[in-house]
């Protein structure tokens, strides 16, 4: 195994609840990808370990079930999302007012989308 390709077992020690089938983690959406992605490549990069990413992670879910999520598992990617925004806060690789004004065009621009349309931002 190459050092570019992700330690899968590492990967399930650290992140149990991450969903996987034999070829790897498992999607629902596009985006859910995406952002495992940019969680990967961010950690190559040396922006945050392993632990520190399972902490916020974990964090992250222990949030949501206190605010009454009822942990089906159809949220996990959501719970993901919040702790890469929050890592990378944390580790000021973007700021709040950044991560508001990408949701605020994301609104917009979805706003603006026709149903079952891709999403574009301009």
């Amino acid at each position: 195994m190459s050092s570019d390709q992700p330690n899968l077992h590492q990967l399930r020690t650290a992140l149990p609840a991450l969903p996987f089938d034999d070829a790897g983690p498992v999607f629902s959406a596009p985006w859910e990808a995406q952002a495992f992605a940019m969680t990967v490549a961010l950690h190559r990069r040396g922006m945050f370990t392993w632990a520190e990413w399972a902490q916020c992670l974990n964090q992250a879910i222990c949030d949501a079930q206190a605010a009454g999520d009822p942990d089906r598992g159809n949220t996990y990617y959501s719970h993901w999302l919040t702790a890469l925004e929050r890592i990378s806060t944390i580790k000021r690789l973007v700021t709040d007012d950044m991560l508001r004004q990408r949701r605020n065009a994301w609104e917009v621009a979805a706003r603006r989308t026709p149903h079952g349309h891709p999403i574009a931002l301009e």
